[in-house]
């Protein structure tokens, strides 16, 4: 059994979409990070970074528990537990699949994060930082569409890097972005966002989610989120 500590965004994402791919069984442990429950000395211990996903295997290698953080991490992981399933064996097939899961780690990620910030939490509209993360992630966009015209998924086949890709391009409004503008992305994404084990993937604490987004933004989270309290709390 597999304990999954998850909060409802595109990194945990990445992770409940390749256990329902495989059909695992897993538990889900909700790690408010509204609240800063990702600072909580027990959590540091399977995340130092305080982010999550993070997971703890309790059948790792030796029957041992293993506790990993890092999405990118723990989809390799699991995806070699698994046989490897979603991540080829054969070396040339196997870094096909890294070097894209690499590029969604270091770039998709990180640069369309900064777009939702400037574009939608930052309580100051800094016009600079709007255009240059709002062009960037056309730019990102671009560079999966013209992979997508050559290749039918990013590694050739289906595989853990179009499952840590597609959620982070679900909020594309978010990003300044319109899929239709993108075809080859666009095919690509709404045939992965037709497949049952993405949806029930992406369904995972569902209600929290829409609660969420019920609600007036709470200040006293951004600051929990993005203020220098990450640091004092550490």
């Amino acid at each position: 059994m597999i304990d999954l500590y998850f909060w409802t965004t595109p990194n945990g994402y990445k992770v409940t979409i390749l256990l329902e791919e495989l059909g695992w069984k897993y538990n889900v442990i909700p790690v408010n990070i509204g609240k800063g429950e990702q600072f909580k000395p027990e959590f540091l211990k399977i995340s130092p970074n305080n982010r999550i996903p993070a997971m703890v295997d309790h059948e790792g290698p030796g029957e041992q528990p293993i506790a990993i953080f890092e999405s990118g991490a723990m989809l390799m992981y699991i995806a070699e537990k698994a046989g490897w399933k979603f991540m080829p064996q054969d070396l040339r097939r196997r870094y096909q699949v890294v070097e894209w899961l690499m590029f969604q780690m270091a770039s998709v990620g990180p640069m369309l994060g900064q777009a939702h910030h400037f574009r939608r939490y930052a309580p100051e509209k800094l016009q600079y930082a709007i255009d240059r993360y709002t062009n960037e992630a056309a730019r990102i966009y671009g560079v999966i569409d013209k992979r997508l015209g050559e290749a039918p998924y990013l590694a050739g086949e289906y595989s853990i890097a179009d499952m840590a890709t597609y959620p982070w391009l679900r909020p594309h409004n978010w990003q300044g972005q319109k899929l239709e503008d993108f075809p080859n992305l666009k095919k690509w994404y709404d045939e992965i966002e037709a497949r049952p084990a993405v949806q029930r993937g992406c369904a995972v604490m569902k209600e929290q989610l829409e609660k969420q987004r019920s609600v007036a933004p709470d200040p006293k989270s951004w600051e929990i989120l993005f203020g220098k309290q990450q640091f004092e709390k550490r």
